[in-house]
């Protein structure tokens, strides 16, 4: 049976970070009311930001304070885990994410959920879902520039602002040779973990890919032939994209939400191995179990 990779240890939750979805005042409400029961779980809440909505009694600011909680919980949607989980990506803290949005599918309960999965937690009734994350590096003139860039789901490569061709060429280094894949004109590339491989990846046709499984994927969007399709490489692969022509408008964007500009001729360099990141899971909540939930697969 294919099954989530489950990390045995499960600590007591005494201190929770709290992450919501700026300017949301549904997010703004649940976390008002959760705040007011948290005493009775024995709980201590800090949360970030303090937007425009402003601060909340009784809890305390997050900001700098990531290592001092034992779990992070994210109000919103997808996005939402995403932001969070980069942000304690190789600290072990566990991430627990609160539906707010549309489809949610990382996820693990709804908004009317909350006080019962806290609960659960606070018992130590979960367990921890490990998934892996990539890393990129820019590289330009041969020197690796500035700290790698992390992913939960995956990288994408395009061109900004109005819809034009990219031409790209990309390599793959499996550890043994560097071997040319072959280039391509499209709309961009996902590099994508198994994690994001329902998420972009999916909607421009590629597999899905049980998060338990180490490998990387190499999704176009939009190619302009017939020959290109989705490729599933080894874990411990490399893969260096680099744009064809001179161009400012490339843009590198991690989890659809951190972009970086590149420079004519850099060189984009993406693997697994970043820091793991640990989902909290109920019992009954499994992978495939989602897929029907969610997206409705094989229904």
């Amino acid at each position: 049976m294919i099954e989530e990779r489950r990390d045995p240890q499960v600590r007591p939750v005494r201190r929770v970070g709290v992450m919501m979805r700026p300017g949301s005042h549904h997010a703004y409400e649940v976390i008002r009311r959760f705040a007011e029961a948290s005493e009775r779980h024995g709980l201590e809440l800090r949360m970030d930001p303090f937007d425009d909505l402003g601060p909340i009694e009784g809890v305390k600011p997050l900001e700098g304070a990531e290592d001092k909680v034992d779990l992070l919980l994210t109000l919103g949607g997808d996005g939402t885990l995403l932001r969070g989980a980069r942000r304690v990506a190789g600290r072990g803290i566990p991430v627990l994410g609160v539906n707010l949005g549309r489809l949610g599918f990382l996820t693990s309960v709804p908004a009317e959920g909350l006080d019962e999965a806290i609960l659960k937690v606070a018992r130590g009734e979960y367990f921890l879902d490990v998934r892996s994350t990539l890393v990129a590096r820019l590289v330009r003139g041969g020197q690796v520039l500035g700290e790698p860039i992390r992913a939960l789901n995956d990288f994408v490569l395009h061109n900004a602002g109005v819809a034009r061709v990219v031409h790209l060429d990309l390599h793959v280094d499996t550890g043994q040779e560097k071997e040319e894949i072959g280039s391509f004109s499209g709309d961009g590339v996902i590099l994508s973990s198994p994690t994001g491989s329902t998420a972009y990846s999916l909607s421009t046709g590629g597999p899905i890919v049980a998060p338990s499984v180490d490998c990387l994927l190499v999704t176009p969007v939009s190619p302009h032939t017939l020959s290109v399709r989705p490729l599933v490489l080894p874990g411990g692969a490399t893969v260096s994209i680099r744009a064809m022509e001179a161009s400012d408008q490339v843009v590198l964007t991690a989890d659809g939400q951190e972009g970086v500009r590149l420079a004519t001729e850099d060189e984009v360099r993406v693997a697994c191995g970043g820091p793991r990141v640990f989902l909290v899971r109920f019992e009954g909540h499994t992978f495939f179990s989602t897929l029907r939930r969610k997206l409705n697969w094989a229904i």
